[in-house]
């Protein structure tokens, strides 16, 4: 399993960010889906490990809950830290450096699994992101450097730091150890293609991994086809819902937007995401009464969400489709409640 340049096809040396064309990485799968996990992922030696689980998938009325802040950081991104980590560890020595830009859940979740790797972790954050995602990160022992100006401009800061720059955007193999939501997802399922999984998207890497880890699937002849994958976006940050949506999108930095999490306007991955989604997807925006309706009554039913994860529901009350729907929540609340 080679990481190729998602643009020429150029196989990656040794652990480059960028192709000699300019563009990116990605990884796709080519062998059989196997039952064994660790078959899934032949490049990893050795698993950092905090305990990871199933995470849960409920019905609540007429549709499921996929309740994947079931985390050891709260956070789906758990996901990705863990396989990346793991990769990172094949060929750097305890007490390398690590950098990583994130609005939070990232940052906290690189800097947990970092940290249990035996890196040095820094994290660069807006001067905007949530404080109690700021206390998660330093309680995991990762120091932060918060940057004044755009969510480019913290990205460039994390890129330009001394240490490896352990995007979760740019590194493949954070979105590729996402392909095992879509693997839980299909066995919860008992392998029914028949479904609509609602997903809040931002950079775009959970998109992306879902997607991989369903085709892996259909390619493997384990589903008969390929289930409807529903792009979420907040009304202030919607390229990608706006491009499966046919409408213009210009970044507004004047629109407030309660969905903390998803902040990329300028998503680098945009051409990557579209390629991959084919018709198999659709985009919805939903705007901030919408996701703080949505939230309040998530709270009410018992599930302590984030407002970025409370975007599917919204998004739901706008679905018309026939297919059963899965709603993907991939953060926890207590991340966002203001602490006095």
């Amino acid at each position: 399993m080679k990481a190729l340049c998602a643009k020429c096809g150029k196989p990656r040396i040794q652990h480059e960010l960028f192709c000699e064309c300019g563009s990116f990485f990605d990884l796709k799968p080519d062998f059989k889906f196997s039952s064994d996990p660790r078959k899934n992922f032949p490049y990893i030696r050795e698993w950092i490990s905090l305990g990871e689980v199933v995470t849960p998938l409920v019905e609540e009325g007429s549709f499921l809950l996929k309740l994947d802040y079931f985390h050891p950081t709260y956070s789906y991104k758990d996901r990705g830290s863990r396989c990346l980590i793991s990769y990172l560890k094949t060929f750097l020595q305890t007490g390398s450096e690590i950098n990583e830009d994130s609005s939070g859940n990232a940052g906290a979740s690189i800097a947990a699994y970092g940290r249990k790797a035996g890196f040095s972790v820094r994290i660069f954050t807006s001067t905007q992101a949530a404080p109690n995602k700021l206390r998660q990160i330093e309680a995991y022992g990762a120091s932060i450097t918060k940057i004044h100006g755009s969510r480019d401009d913290v990205a460039k800061a994390a890129f330009n730091a001394n240490g490896y720059y352990a995007s979760h955007v740019l590194n493949p193999e954070f979105r590729d150890g996402i392909r095992t939501l879509a693997y839980e997802l299909a066995d919860q399922m008992d392998y029914r293609s028949d479904i609509s999984v609602f997903l809040p998207v931002s950079a775009g890497t959970l998109l992306l991994g879902v997607v991989s880890g369903f085709r892996h699937l259909y390619d493997s002849g384990e589903i008969d086809s390929l289930p409807e994958i529903v792009a979420v976006q907040p009304e202030a940050v919607s390229p990608i819902a706006s491009k499966l949506l046919g409408k213009n999108y210009e970044p507004d930095n004047s629109i407030p937007n309660v969905a903390d999490a998803l902040v990329s306007r300028n998503p680098q991955l945009l051409d990557l995401i579209l390629k991959s989604l084919g018709n198999t997807s659709r985009g919805v925006i939903v705007n901030n009464s919408e996701i703080l309706s949505a939230m309040e009554d998530f709270h009410r039913s018992g599930y302590l969400v984030e407002p970025s994860s409370a975007t599917v529901l919204a998004a739901y009350r706008k679905y018309h489709g026939k297919n059963k729907p899965v709603l993907v929540l991939t953060g926890n609340g207590l991340k966002t409640i203001p602490v006095s």
